[in-house]
């Protein structure tokens, strides 16, 4: 007799059951909505919540739901239409001091998000995800680093001890003005045969002074423009690696543009606040004849210094010369001052940085070095009457600190706001500085209409595939067809189901390995019912030829489902992108196939044909 005892049959309903209640949020789609947080991560006050309800009743924009929670405000919108006018206008009425994102907001019950059912991320191909295009500015890393080589020439000379007048940069070349030829020719001398990617030339200005001038070369200005658009392309890569994206897209578009692609992204505002930012920190010493500034932001600056605001009110003075830029720094972490509770980031350098910084602050323990902190946002403006967007580049002063001592590789940052300050700073130095800065100058968040027409073909061709087998298995193998019908349902629902509580995204390649997994799943059950109909011509019982179909037939069933795993896994191994999203539902759809084609099927014949000797099978 054929009978599986009490708990296989409840482990098959209850394998089963479950993938139906967590494939079914799926169904529920999902609302256009707002996501709105203010600058330091925190959710909008009451009386902030009161003005965006006031803005957009004024605009007639009708909010469909809000959820509030301890970092952000979600807006549920009735259409995509009026989720982005309600960006532009809460944007323009907000200001810099909230972040207001574009999302996509699942509209499962609550009931069934209370038991952790959420639905698949569908890939950029199909629907959801954010999209950003990203301009670098090449010609900015061209200034950085003629700058760069005029400090440089600065250091050395003094420490030549060759006088110089004046040192200035003038696109791609530095000129040097000295007092006579002897100073210029010790000077030529000296930097030449260190910078071999410039060329050096004498010569004498309007005013007869002696000049030395070192160009940058065409075929090292390609480099250096490739080598920022390159490097931005890594540092986008670790920022994306942190904020843990599945799938992502980073390419180049161009020359100088960058395309970012986020499937599946729910918290696009904490995307476009770590991808969108351009931070970057610069290490300065503190103006000592002027400090603490007393001065307004109209007074005259002395030479040599430049003034900055600081972040929590009044200005201060700078000297112009940068001590190292956040391109220094290797690692960096949050952390807590044990001292006075406060946040911090400890930071260390790179071999280089560590030197510079140990040289400068040799000779200035006890003056003041500051932390110039650099950010490049877009804001919103109103233009006859139309919402623009224009890029504002911000600077503020961070911390201030003595230097108690000479400072090496290892220090730290103090004087945040806030713990989440401190992780989204360490974050961003710990995943590399930008070599040149960066604008969005295109960003959206892919609703339903754009991949409908591949999500229709991907669900037709899934369609077709299921009924092409389902008519087939059923007039060719009977009940026995029906049966692995039923299998091959419960396989497609455990997909899902499995997809979702992973939380992976679902992209078109991803598509294709369910169908491709729909007519593989029934291969186990054609091999079984083969091997039953072989024994049943041999003369075998009724009884007989099931056990023999599915004891003699498990073997073929392993070896042939092992090595297509095999293959799915060196594809998800060495794939990248929609590769990995194929190799992910080739081998879900595998596992479970197994499962559902002999343990579920078998569960199945036992209980029609388990109790019954003389039976005769409908195969």
């Amino acid at each position: 007799m054929n009978r599986y005892p009490l708990w296989k049959y409840v482990l098959v309903v209850a394998v089963i059951a479950a993938g139906c209640l967590y494939a079914l949020p799926n169904l529920f789609g999902q609302d256009p909505a707002l996501q709105i947080s203010s600058a330091s991560g925190g959710a909008p006050t009451a009386d902030v919540r009161e003005r965006i309800s006031e803005q957009l009743s004024a605009d007639g924009i009708r909010v469909q739901g809000q959820e509030l929670t301890d970092d952000h405000l979600l807006l549920r919108l009735g259409s995509a239409e009026a989720q982005v006018r309600a960006a532009d206008e809460l944007a323009l009425a907000l200001g810099g001091d909230y972040t207001v994102a574009l999302n996509l907001a699942p509209a499962t019950p609550d009931w069934l998000q209370g038991v952790g059912g959420q639905p698949m991320y569908l890939g950029l191909d199909l629907r959801g995800g954010v999209h950003f295009l990203m301009d670098v500015d090449v010609e900015a890393v061209l200034d950085q680093t003629m700058t760069g080589y005029r400090d440089e020439f600065r250091r050395q000379l003094r420490e030549a001890d060759i006088r110089y007048r004046d040192a200035s940069v003038e696109g791609t070349t530095v000129r040097l003005a000295f007092a006579d030829e002897q100073a210029r020719d010790a000077a030529r001398s000296t930097l030449s045969p260190d910078y071999l990617d410039l060329g050096f030339d004498a010569g004498s200005s309007d005013d007869d002074r002696p000049l030395l001038t070192a160009t940058l070369s065409e075929e090292k200005q390609r480099e250096v423009r490739n080598a920022a658009v390159e490097q931005n392309m890594t540092t986008l890569r670790n920022r994306v690696n942190e904020l843990g994206v599945a799938e992502p897209v980073i390419q180049r578009q161009g020359l100088s543009r960058i395309v970012v692609q986020l499937p599946g992204v729910q918290d696009t505002a904490r995307a476009k606040e770590i991808i969108g930012a351009t931070a970057t920190l610069e290490f300065r010493m503190v103006d000592s004849a002027n400090f603490p500034y007393r001065g307004d932001e109209d007074d005259p600056v002395p030479p040599g210094s430049e003034r900055y605001p600081e972040r929590g009110g009044g200005y201060v003075l700078l000297e112009r010369e940068v001590i190292i830029t956040g391109e220094a720094i290797t690692d960096a972490s949050s952390g807590i001052d044990t001292q006075n509770g406060q946040p911090q980031v400890n930071i260390r350098l790179s071999g280089s940085g560590g030197s510079v910084m140990n040289r400068t602050t040799a000779d200035r323990v006890g003056d003041h070095m500051a932390v110039l902190f650099k950010e490049t946002q877009i804001e919103p403006r109103r233009v006859d009457g139309e919402v623009v967007r224009r890029q504002v580049e911000t600077e503020e002063v961070i911390n201030i600190a003595r230097i108690q001592e000479q400072l090496g590789s290892r220090f730290r940052i103090s004087g945040l706001e806030s713990s989440r300050e401190a992780r989204n700073l360490a974050l961003l130095l710990r995943a590399g500085s930008l070599a040149a800065p960066m604008q969005i100058v295109e960003e959206r968040t892919i609703g339903p209409s754009l991949g409908q027409e591949n999500i229709n073909q991907g669900l037709a061709a899934v369609v077709a595939g299921f009924l092409l087998v389902v008519v087939f298995m059923a007039v060719y193998y009977k009940v026995f067809g029906i049966i692995a019908n039923a299998a091959l349902l419960a396989n497609l629902i455990l997909i899902v189901a499995v997809l979702s509580l992973l939380q992976a995204t679902l992209t078109l390649p991803g598509i294709a390995g369910i169908v491709l997994t729909v007519g593989m799943a029934v291969d186990a059950n054609v091999l079984i019912y083969e091997r039953i109909r072989e024994e049943l011509r041999g003369g075998s019982s009724t009884q007989q030829a099931i056990e023999a179909g599915y004891g003699k037939a498990f073997s073929t069933i392993a070896d042939a489902n092992v090595t297509t795993l095999i293959a799915a896994v060196v594809l998800f191994a060495f794939g990248s992108g929609p590769v990995k999203g194929f190799a992910v539902t080739l081998s879900i759809g595998i596992v479970s196939s197994m499962f559902t084609a002999i343990l579920g099927t078998r569960a199945v014949v036992n209980l029609i044909y388990g109790g019954r000797r003389g039976a005769r099978l409908a195969i």
